[in-house]
């Protein structure tokens, strides 16, 4: 827990890049509390799951995404069921205005050694991210290779598990 709030100072005013099944959980959450355990892009996480995101989010300014980010979230809000597909939509949209979207070309992201490995979304974190975010995701293998890539990570499922 240490070295997680010592991350989360360091990084405080820098900034946070948040993984696609972390922003997906904040949507989700955010239109419908209930709809977290229930869908089965999100049924791995809790409401309070989702209190504890809002939470640490809270502690970071600017909140960073990548547009390969956006587009995977955007496809998996697609498959919920209407009213809350529309209201979802919504929302998302309106949360983007507040991010700060970080473009990586898509031609210098293929040429990194680990794209076969990781694809063009989690590539593209690691070269967004590398010496200037911290990195928030669910991914114990994107998280792992982060680190050994020297990429400042935490793995939400810690401080899941600690109850933070």
């Amino acid at each position: 827990m240490e070295q997680i709030a010592q991350l989360i100072n360091q990084y405080r005013n820098k900034g946070v890049l948040i993984d696609t099944n972390i922003l997906l959980l904040l949507f989700v959450g955010l239109t419908n509390r209930d709809r977290i355990e229930r869908f089965k892009r999100t049924q791995q996480f809790t409401p309070s799951d989702y209190d504890t995101l809002t939470q640490l989010l809270g502690c970071f300014s600017p909140i960073v995404v990548t547009p390969n980010i956006l587009t995977e979230v955007n496809s998996l809000l697609n498959q919920l069921g209407e009213p809350e597909r529309s209201q979802c939509l919504g929302l998302f949209g309106q949360g983007i205005l507040g991010f700060d979207e970080q473009y990586v070309m898509s031609r210098s992201i293929v040429t990194q050694a680990i794209f076969g490995r990781f694809g063009l979304t989690d590539t593209g974190i690691v070269e967004a991210a590398k010496g200037r975010y911290l990195v928030l995701t669910d991914d114990l293998r994107l998280a792992v290779n982060l680190q050994s890539l020297g990429v400042d990570t935490v793995n939400f499922n810690n401080i899941r598990a600690l109850n933070w």
